[in-house]
């Protein structure tokens, strides 16, 4: 018999996502699906024969600052492009993500 575990875990399991935090996002963001119909939850235990779906383009930047920072700089008609940088309480690092996307010289995450 086949062991059942939860979704964000088999998520990780199958290398769909890096994280079990990635998993539960991408899960809470209705962008996973078990055998076809929309997954809300992430404890939701699946068998490993279930079809396990993400939807959707994957995400431009490592985490949600990235997107925020992406719209305050287009916001505010900033370019970084060729500067350096510092991140100051860098968590997951999205701002860093999205400051070397865009063309900065460098970042320093602290």
């Amino acid at each position: 018999m086949s062991r059942r575990r939860r979704l964000d875990l088999e998520l990780v399991r199958r290398g769909l996502v890096g994280s079990r935090s990635s998993a539960q996002a991408l899960i809470a963001a209705g962008r996973v699906t078990v055998d076809g119909a929309s997954a809300d939850k992430a404890a939701r235990l699946v068998d490993p024969a279930q079809a396990v779906v993400v939807v959707g383009p994957p995400a431009r930047y490592v985490s949600r600052g990235g997107q925020k920072l992406e719209a305050a700089l287009d916001r505010c008609g900033i370019a970084v492009e060729g500067c350096r940088a510092i991140d100051v309480g860098s968590s997951t690092g999205g701002f860093t993500d999205c400051l070397l996307h865009r063309g900065a010289a460098s970042v320093v995450a602290v």
